[in-house]
C-alpha cells in the first residue's frame, strides 16, 4: 500500500471535462485514495464478461489488497484516470511502469457506457501523462476475442505491433504523437463537437423553463416565438404556478412533462437555475439554452455562480449555451426552431451565424431580415461559458445548409484551436468574422477567459493566415456575406465596370486600385443607356478570358424604374460563373428584382446579384472576397522535413538547461549556436571580450576582417549611439577600435563587447519567436532596427507554417521593399529567409520551453543570409500544450484554455 502522504500531487491540467462521442459531457481525473467506495460500486456494476476480459479470471469482487492497488497510485510510475459522470465512475484507465520508458496500460469500462469513446479518450490523457512521465511506448495484454478493446489500440492512430504469447494477445506501440494519432484525436474532436451541437439545432421536444402567461416576460416570449415559428417538435411549458401558458398546458417541474425533452430553454431567476440542470438532468435533456441573466456578467458572486452552473451541467452530462444569452434559431423547415427572444424569424438562407453578444442578438437579426440575406441556423451564446464559435465551426463544417459561416466573437478562449478548426473549415467554406475589442484586447466583463498577451497584428494574422476574412464592423460582414452567399468566387484581381454614370465609374475605379483590385476594362454607357446595351456590355465583360469580376452601377434616369436593367442583371447573375455586383438604385441587400428563386427555399438564390448603396462599399466587399479567393487557391506548400531537423538534441539542450536551472535560463552562446545548428541555422561565430587585450586576441583567433561591437539590448535599440567598427585588420587598428567606442559609450563595461568576423553586406532583418500563454507559439518577422519597432512593421504567424506563410511575411511588411532591389540595389536571396523564417518556427513549434527566440541581426544579402545575433530563452511549462494531443473542455473557472 502506498503512502498517500509522501505522494505528490497530481498535475492540475490531468483533470478536466471531456466530451464523448455522442456529445454528452463527463469529466476525467486522476484516481485518488478517497475512491474507494465509489470504485467499489463502479466494480459492482461492471459485467462478468467485462470484468474477464479486464483480467482474465473471474473477479467478481474486488479483494482490500486489489481496492489499494486500483486507488493509490504514484502519478508518476503508476498513473490512473476516471471517468466520473453524476459524481459516479464509469470507467477506469491506468498505465503501470514496466521497465524504463516502457509501461502496460489497461481500461475497464461500465457496460452501459460502452460504445460511447471512453476507451480512446482515457488513452489519449494516459498517453499525454505518460509523455509527460518520460514514457515513449505502452505495452497491453489482451484476450483476443476482446474485439472492442482490440479495435481500440488500433485506432488510436499509433503503430501497433501484436504477437500471440499462451492464448493472449500481446500489443505495443510507441505513444509518440505522430500526425496520424493527431489527425484521429482530431476527428474524433470534431465528430463528438458537432454532435452536441445538432441535438440543439435538431431537437424534437423543447421545453421552456420559466414559461409565463404575462404580456412582455421573457417567458412568454420564449414560448410565443416557438409556436409562431412553428416549431414542428412538441413544446412543453413548465411553471409551478399557471395551468396554461399561451394555450399550451404547463407542467410543474420538467420531471412532470410524461415525454422526453431534448432542449431546455431556461428564463428562470439566475439563483434558481442550478435547481433547473439537476431537474434536466433527471429527465435525461441533452442541452440547455439558459436565457437568465445574472451570471459573470454582473460581478464576482455573478461569476462564482457561473462556475457552478458549468461544473453542475457538465457533471450531470449537459452542454450548456449561455447564459444571458438570447437563443438559438434554425430556419430548416423540417424544423422550424425558433427558441430565442427575437420576434423575427429570420429567412431561409445559407449562412451561419454565432453571435456572443445578446444584447446585439436582436439588432443582428433585424438586419439579416430587412437584407434578405437569410440564415440556416443561429446562436447568441451570451456569456459564452461552455459552448463557443469553436463548437459551431465544428457543426457547419459539415452541414449542408450552411455554406457560409458569420462569426461576431467579443473575446476568444482558445485562439490555437479556433486557428486549428478555422484553418480547416476556410477550405470547404468562406469565414467572416468580426472581433470588438480588436485595438484594445479587451474581453468582456462576462466572458471567463484570459486576454491575449500577443500584440493585435499578430491575432490579425492569425485570422488571415487561417483563411477568415476578418472585417471591422457589421455593415460590412453583410456585404462580403451576401456576395459570398449568391455569387460565385473569383478566378483573380481583375475587375470590369459597367454603369451609366460616368462620375460612380471613375468612383469604382479609385476604391478597386485602394484595397489591390486591377481595373482591366471600364465600359461608360451613358445616361440613357438601355436594358440591351446593359446586356451587350455585362457579356462582353464576363465572356473577356482577361476580366475575373463585373461591377455594375445603374443609377435610374428620372421617371425611370430600372426593372428592365433589373431583369437583365438577374438572368446575367444567374448565368455567369464570375462573380457580379451592383450598385443598383442606391438599394441594401439583394433586391427583390435582382433576386433568383431557389428551390430550396431560400429567399434569394445562387446568381441573385447582391447591390450596395455606393460602389465603394460594392467593391470593397469584393476585394475581401477576393483575397479570400486568392489565399484559397494558393497552395501551403511543404512545412520543414523532420529529415532536415535534429528534434532529439534540441530536446536534449533544452531539457538539460532546465534540469540545471528549473526557474528558467537565458541560455549562453555556445547552446545557442548548437540549438539552432539542430534546426539548421548556423550562427555566426561570436567571440565576447571583456578587455582590449582580448579583443585583439579575438581578432587574431579570428584572421582579421573582423568587427568589434557592443551587443547590450540598451544599446541596441539607440540609433543615436555608435556600437559597431567594422574592417578591423590588425591589433592597431582594433585597440583604435575599443578606444573609439569606449568614448562614444557611457559605460563600457555594460555594452557586451563581442567580435566577429566580418560578413559580406546586406539588409538587416530579425526573426523572432515567443511562447504565448493563450496562442502557443508565435513568430514575427521585420527589418531589424528600432525604426521596425517605432512604426510596428512586423509580419506575425502562428506555427506550424508552410511556404505559403513564410514568403507571405517577407512580402506584406511596409520595408519589403528593401529585399526586392529597392532604388537600384541587388535583390537579396528571399528564399533563404523563408527558409530561416520556417525553421524558427519549426523550432518554437517543437519545443514549448522556448518561451522567446530571437535572430535579432540577420544580414540578407544576394548570395545568402547571415545570423549574427541570436539569444534563446528557457522556461518550465506546466502544461506543455498538452490541449494539443488529448480532446478536453474548459473548466468552469476557465482556468485551463477553452474548446
Amino acid at each position: 500500500m502506498t503512502d498517500t502522504q509522501d505522494v505528490p500531487a497530481p498535475p492540475q491540467h490531468w483533470e478536466a471535462d471531456v466530451l464523448l462521442r455522442d456529445g454528452r459531457t463527463a469529466h476525467i481525473r486522476p484516481i485518488r485514495a478517497e475512491d474507494r467506495e465509489v470504485f467499489v460500486e463502479f466494480y459492482s456494476r461492471v459485467s462478468d464478461q467485462s470484468k474477464y476480459y479486464r483480467f482474465f479470471s473471474p473477479m467478481p469482487r474486488l479483494s482490500e489488497r486489489d481496492l489499494d492497488r486500483f486507488t493509490n497510485v504514484d502519478h508518476v510510475g503508476r498513473v490512473a484516470f476516471v471517468l466520473t459522470l453524476q459524481d459516479q465512475i464509469i470507467a477506469v484507465g491506468r498505465y503501470d511502469l514496466v521497465k524504463p520508458g516502457e509501461a502496460e496500460v489497461a481500461f475497464l469500462v461500465e457496460d452501459q457506457h460502452q460504445g460511447r469513446g471512453i476507451a480512446q479518450l482515457l488513452l489519449e490523457h494516459l498517453a499525454q501523462a505518460g509523455r509527460e512521465r518520460g514514457i515513449e511506448r505502452f505495452v497491453a495484454e489482451v484476450l483476443p476475442d476482446n474485439a472492442r478493446m482490440i479495435q481500440t489500440f488500433r485506432d488510436a492512430g499509433y503503430r501497433v505491433v501484436s504477437e500471440y504469447d499462451e492464448g493472449v494477445l500481446q500489443l505495443e506501440f510507441s505513444i509518440d504523437p505522430t500526425d496520424t494519432a493527431i489527425g484521429v484525436m482530431m476527428s474524433r474532436e470534431h465528430r463528438a463537437e458537432s454532435a452536441s451541437i445538432e441535438k440543439f439545432f435538431n431537437p424534437r421536444s423543447v421545453a421552456v423553463i420559466g414559461a409565463s402567461r404575462r404580456q412582455e416576460t421573457i417567458g412568454q416570449a420564449l414560448v410565443r416565438n416557438l409556436v409562431l415559428g412553428d416549431f414542428t417538435g412538441r413544446v412543453y411549458a413548465v411553471n409551478p404556478t399557471s395551468s396554461a401558458v399561451s394555450g399550451l398546458p404547463t407542467y410543474k417541474s420538467v420531471g412532470d412533462i410524461p415525454d422526453e425533452v431534448d432542449v431546455a430553454i431556461v428564463a428562470v431567476p439566475a439563483e434558481a437555475v442550478q435547481d433547473v440542470v439537476l431537474d434536466c438532468a433527471a429527465k435525461g435533456v441533452h442541452g440547455l439554452v439558459v436565457i437568465s441573466s445574472g451570471f459573470a456578467e454582473t460581478g464576482e458572486e455573478g461569476r462564482v455562480r457561473q462556475r457552478k452552473l458549468v461544473g453542475l451541467s457538465r457533471s450531470y452530462g449537459l452542454r450548456l449555451i449561455g447564459p444571458n444569452c438570447l437563443g438559438i434559431i434554425n430556419t430548416d423547415a423540417s424544423v422550424s426552431l425558433n427558441a430565442s427572444l427575437s420576434p423575427l424569424m429570420p429567412p431561409r438562407g445559407r449562412a451561419g451565424f454565432f453571435c456572443q453578444s445578446g444584447a446585439l442578438g436582436t439588432a443582428i437579426l433585424e438586419k439579416v431580415y430587412n437584407r434578405g440575406l437569410g440564415l440556416s441556423t443561429f446562436v447568441s451564446a451570451g456569456n459564452r461559458a461552455d459552448v463557443s464559435g469553436n463548437d459551431l465551426l465544428q457543426y457547419w463544417e459539415e452541414d449542408d445548409s450552411t455554406e457560409v459561416v458569420l462569426l461576431y466573437l467579443e473575446s476568444i478562449g482558445n485562439p490555437r484551436k479556433f486557428s486549428r478548426i478555422a484553418r480547416r473549415v476556410s477550405l470547404r467554406k468562406p469565414i467572416i468574422a468580426v472581433r470588438s475589442g480588436r485595438t484594445t484586447q479587451g474581453v468582456p466583463m462576462g466572458h471567463a477567459v484570459r486576454k491575449i498577451a500577443a500584440p493585435p497584428a499578430a491575432v490579425d494574422a492569425m485570422f488571415r493566415q487561417a483563411g477568415v476574412i476578418q472585417v471591422d464592423t457589421l455593415e460590412e460582414m453583410f456585404d462580403v456575406a451576401q456576395l459570398l452567399a449568391h455569387q460565385p468566387l473569383p478566378r483573380g484581381r481583375r475587375v470590369a465596370i459597367v454603369g451609366n454614370s460616368d462620375a460612380l465609374g471613375l468612383l469604382a475605379a479609385d476604391a478597386a486600385a485602394a484595397v489591390g483590385l486591377v481595373v482591366n476594362k471600364s465600359t461608360a454607357l451613358g445616361a440613357d443607356a438601355s436594358a440591351e446595351d446593359f446586356e451587350d456590355a455585362l457579356d462582353a465583360a464576363i465572356d473577356d478570358p482577361e476580366i475575373d469580376s463585373v461591377v455594375a452601377v445603374y443609377v435610374p434616369p428620372i421617371n425611370v424604374s430600372g426593372e428592365d436593367v433589373a431583369n437583365v442583371l438577374a438572368a446575367v447573375g444567374e448565368q455567369s460563373d464570375k462573380p457580379l455586383v451592383s450598385s443598383f438604385l442606391g438599394s441594401e441587400g439583394v433586391p427583390e428584382l435582382l433576386r433568383v428563386p431557389d428551390v430550396a427555399g431560400s429567399t434569394a438564390g445562387r446568381g441573385s446579384v447582391p447591390s450596395y448603396p455606393g460602389v465603394e462599399a460594392a467593391v470593397r466587399a469584393l476585394a475581401r472576397v477576393v483575397e479570400y479567393a486568392v489565399w484559397l487557391r494558393t497552395p501551403d506548400g511543404a512545412p520543414v522535413d523532420p529529415a532536415d531537423v535534429d528534434t532529439a538534441t534540441a530536446k536534449r539542450l533544452v531539457n538539460q538547461a532546465l534540469s540545471a536551472h528549473p526557474e528558467g535560463i537565458d541560455l549562453d552562446a555556445d547552446t545557442v549556436t548548437e540549438l539552432l545548428a539542430a534546426y539548421g541555422i548556423e550562427l555566426w561565430q561570436t567571440r565576447p571580450v571583456a578587455t582590449k587585450e582580448e579583443a585583439v586576441a579575438a581578432g587574431e583567433a579570428l584572421g582579421w576582417d573582423v568587427v568589434l561591437k557592443a551587443t547590450a539590448e540598451h544599446l541596441r535599440e539607440r540609433p543615436d549611439l555608435a556600437h559597431v567598427w567594422r574592417n578591423i585588420d590588425t591589433a592597431e587598428e582594433m585597440l583604435d577600435a575599443w578606444e573609439s567606442l569606449g568614448h562614444v559609450i557611457t559605460d563600457p563595461k555594460r555594452a557586451g563587447f563581442v567580435v566577429q568576423k566580418n560578413s559580406s553586406p546586406g539588409v538587416p532583418v530579425a526573426i523572432r519567436s515567443i511562447e504565448d500563454p493563450l496562442f502557443g507559439p508565435v513568430v514575427s518577422f521585420g527589418i531589424a532596427g528600432p525604426l521596425t519597432e517605432l512604426l510596428a512593421d512586423k509580419a506575425f504567424r502562428i506555427p506550424p507554417l508552410g511556404e505559403r506563410d513564410a514568403a507571405a511575411m517577407v512580402r506584406e511588411i511596409k520595408s519589403s521593399p528593401m529585399l526586392f532591389g529597392y532604388r537600384g540595389s541587388e535583390v537579396v536571396d528571399v528564399a533563404e529567409i523563408e527558409r530561416l523564417i520556417q525553421r524558427v518556427a519549426q523550432l518554437q513549434n517543437d519545443l514549448p520551453q522556448i518561451s522567446s527566440l530571437e535572430l535579432s541581426l540577420v544580414l540578407a544579402g544576394a548570395d545568402g543570409a547571415t545570423v549574427l545575433t541570436a539569444a534563446v530563452r528557457v522556461d518550465p511549462v506546466a502544461d506543455p500544450r498538452s490541449d494539443w494531443f488529448v480532446r478536453r473542455m474548459p473548466t468552469p473557472a476557465g482556468d485551463t484554455l477553452p474548446s
